[in-house]
């Protein structure tokens, strides 16, 4: 795994990596933060023209029909300018009559690893991809060779992103009092890869926690968590589930770092753009190539099963969080919802969870 992770991050600083696989390999570079000079680079040194990759989702919101779940690839003119690439990738509504469908075909195994590597990364999923065929040009093989362009397995890549290591170890711990709970102390997990970091918020003394434990589950939000963005009910849910913790003798809150439901910050405010416009978040995050939920909770049940909570009552109103932890071996015995303030900025996000994603919020939109 050691090469895709390394991969993941070159993307994320803008740089190209190879990946290799038996059907051809393809030299890619993200359309997030894309330049002239490396679209440029890819021409020079590819055996064909480059080509955009796009998830399925993206392509069945940008309207083209394809049965391919594993994306899209398909030919970039050259006038095309970055931007006018990065608009393909992001822009709600049908792609321009320049792109017709029977230009598209399904990805090839490495461009699919290109998709998955930029979805690791938390980028945009979208590549600009060159074929390289079953042996790279001579440029870019000495290019791979000497270290300046990484080359990646397709099945590290696919692996990172679909089955990452979310085994977590412990890694420091400290006495935080917090308001609503002033015996607490926070301790620091991080998974396999190195790169992502959850903390479990230990409230109250651990040997007098009732059985089950009261446990909550939440994801990042900066926006809400830190700000108090009325966007959204995280804050006031964080704050909320701390006190109850405390009030019920103690229990655990993972804080687990899946900002915007896993696609991470910056892609969380390129949706609140697509939702200024008259998306709602689940069609927000598919126009931007992504899932109506990329958030997976393995990490959150190994970090239960090392605090060694077996059986739990859930504070949460999303039937996932119930059957993540259910099939990861934690009992729920008991759920309680945990709602927040309905206000006109997140009467419709909150719609939409119920709406679309099932999640128990009737009592409080009842009071509309």
């Amino acid at each position: 795994m050691h090469q895709a992770e390394r991969g993941a991050f070159d993307l994320r600083r803008g740089q190209p990596v190879h990946i290799s696989a038996p059907d051809g390999g393809v030299l890619a570079a993200p359309v997030e933060g894309l330049e002239g000079e490396t679209l440029e680079r890819l021409r020079r040194l590819g055996r064909e023209q480059p080509r955009l990759v796009l998830t399925s989702h993206r392509a069945r919101a940008a309207g083209f029909c394809t049965e391919s779940d594993s994306g899209v690839s398909l030919p970039l003119d050259g006038g095309l300018t970055v931007a006018d690439i990065l608009g393909l990738c992001c822009a709600a509504g049908p792609l321009p009559p320049a792109m017709p469908n029977h230009r598209l075909r399904a990805t090839s195994r490495a461009e699919a690893a290109a998709l998955a590597l930029a979805r690791a990364g938390r980028l945009i999923p979208a590549a600009v991809v060159t074929a390289t065929g079953d042996t790279p040009p001579a440029e870019l093989a000495s290019l791979i060779a000497d270290g300046t362009i990484l080359d990646v397995p397709d099945e590290q890549a696919q692996a990172l992103s679909t089955a990452p290591q979310l085994q977590v170890s412990h890694t420091s711990d400290a006495v935080v009092p917090l308001e609503g709970s002033e015996q607490s102390r926070f301790v620091l997990f991080r998974e396999a890869g190195g790169v992502q970091e959850h903390v479990a918020i230990l409230i109250g003394e651990q040997s007098d926690w009732p059985d089950p434990v009261t446990v909550r589950l939440h994801s990042a939000c900066l926006t809400g968590d830190l700000f108090g963005s009325l966007r959204c009910d995280c804050g006031e849910q964080l704050r909320a589930s701390v006190r109850e913790i405390a009030g019920q003798g103690g229990g655990v809150l993972l804080y687990l770092a899946q900002e915007g439901r896993g696609i991470g910050l910056a892609n969380k405010l390129r949706a609140y753009r697509l939702q200024d416009d008259g998306l709602d978040t689940v069609d927000a995050d598919c126009t931007l190539g992504f899932s109506a939920d990329e958030r997976q909770y393995e990490a959150a049940v190994a970090m239960l099963h090392y605090l060694d909570v077996a059986r739990v009552r859930l504070l949460t109103n999303n039937p996932g969080k119930v059957r993540a932890l259910e099939a990861g071996g934690i009992q729920v015995t008991a759920r309680q919802p945990l709602l927040g303030t309905l206000n006109h900025h997140n009467r419709r996000y909150l719609n939409t969870k119920a709406d679309r994603a099932g999640h128990w919020l009737q009592a409080l939109l009842d009071k509309a």
